[in-house]
């Protein structure tokens, strides 16, 4: 990498207009160095695409990652759910292959009414045979990214994901630090108070870089409720937190801007970043 905390966007810069798997081109001109392609709605993306945006990425110099379908769920009552949501983390294993993605994001899913024990009982069985599907399908280079979760309903606490990564091989976090703040009603509102995120994450994992989300937020008491620009300045967390302490803790990290102007304000931040190292 080029630095130790690299930017980029969720999905397609704003402005651009070409296919999704080309977009790394794009992104490396503007002056980013990271891309999550989405697939919000299910893997659509084919071998040759994907295969074009490995190409890509690598000819430009971006670290591409992919956001999973939004329908996984780890710890669904039905059997039939669970069944789909390996099938969806398995289409993106596959296509992220293809890809080269370096981490496989998703959401974990919700407690439904459930104790957050019973919950992670549940979805540690469901991630048993998830691996078990993998194997037989010869799918061999993937990082499952879990991501904390925005709702207080949802599995995804920063103490579940870490306990999650901590668990398997091939897993390692996805830190929405707006999610956690959200979830928190307004948790990150100083420096120190992202200690604890850090210290949950350095206590239990060995991470060579870390996979993060951000964005200014919304929220209300059950959490996340819109996501907000930079500039909005009546929504938090502030990034200059975050970096500060990225910086002071030499962290690598590659922080994914899912603000609604998703690239621009990706921009803003490398800029912030490059102002303080």
């Amino acid at each position: 990498m080029k630095q130790k905390v690299i930017f980029g966007p969720a999905g397609s810069p704003v402005d651009y207009k070409g296919a999704a798997y080309k977009a790394p081109k794009y992104i490396s001109e503007e002056g980013l160095d990271s891309y999550e392609y989405q697939s919000p709605y299910g893997v659509r993306i084919g071998e040759s695409s994907a295969s074009t945006l490995k190409e890509e990425s690598e000819k430009h110099d971006v670290l591409i990652s992919m956001h999973a379908p939004y329908y996984i769920n780890l710890c669904a009552k039905e059997e039939s759910k669970l069944d789909k949501s390996i099938d969806h983390l398995i289409a993106a294993a596959r296509a992220g292959e293809w890809m080269g993605a370096y981490r496989l994001v998703f959401h974990p899913g919700a407690y439904l009414n459930r104790k957050p024990e019973k919950a992670m009982e549940i979805s540690r069985n469901t991630i048993n045979r998830l691996f078990e599907e993998l194997e037989s399908e010869g799918i061999e280079e993937f990082t499952f990214a879990p991501e904390t979760t925005g709702k207080r309903t949802q599995l995804g606490n920063i103490r579940e994901v870490v306990e999650l990564c901590a668990s398997f091989d091939h897993f390692e976090p996805t830190i929405d630090f707006a999610h956690i703040h959200a979830r928190g009603r307004g948790f990150l509102n100083k420096k120190e108070d992202y200690n604890c995120i850090f210290s949950t994450i350095e206590n239990q994992l060995n991470i060579d870089i870390l996979h993060c989300h951000f964005t200014t937020i919304e929220y209300g008491k059950g959490g996340e409720i819109k996501h907000h620009t930079l500039d909005e300045n009546d929504y938090g967390p502030n990034i200059d937190d975050l970096l500060s302490n990225l910086i002071d803790n030499g962290w690598n990290a590659n922080i994914i801007c899912e603000t609604p102007l998703r690239d621009i304000d990706s921009l803003k931040m490398k800029k912030k970043y490059e102002e303080m190292i």
